[in-house]
């Protein structure tokens, strides 16, 4: 057994490549967000298909604690006043729009309590995520990290 430990470990990375790499070219997953100002992370938000085929995420955690740990988005309108960031759906709507591209969403900042029309895009083999807010023709970029 010991002799064919090798060969079987080899097998199993073989087989692993390809979903890792099919994992890589989507936006599923749990990302970083981070703090345009202090550069550090502020919460992880979980990114998953919605029941309508669309991509939706998730604040999952709440990593800056600036607010307390388990601050409330009282600057939300309707159901999300007052109501807890973590758990919170922030981002919605979002559909293909070409090869690591989502586009046709929504996000919404519980900082100011807006909500912008948003768009993805998958940089660096999928390590890093490009998720913009737009407002008209103005739009503002956050680089989210892939947790490994």
């Amino acid at each position: 057994m010991r002799r064919h430990l090798p060969m079987i470990l080899a097998l199993l990375a073989l087989f692993a490549l390809p979903c890792s790499g099919i994992a890589q070219e989507s936006p599923v997953g749990r990302w970083r967000t981070i703090d345009d100002a202090t550069g550090k992370t502020k919460s992880i938000v979980e990114i998953y298909p919605a029941k309508d085929g669309r991509y939706a995420g998730k604040v999952v955690e709440i990593l800056d604690l600036k607010d307390g740990p388990d601050p409330l988005c009282d600057h939300c309108k309707g159901a999300n006043l007052d109501k807890p960031i973590k758990g919170m759906v922030i981002l919605w709507g979002l559909k293909p729009d070409g090869t690591g591209k989502w586009s046709g969403g929504h996000v919404l900042d519980p900082e100011n309590g807006k909500t912008y029309k948003s768009k993805l895009a998958l940089r660096d083999g999928g390590r890093t995520l490009d998720m913009s807010g737009c407002i008209a023709f103005l739009c503002r970029t956050q680089a989210w990290v892939r947790e490994r």
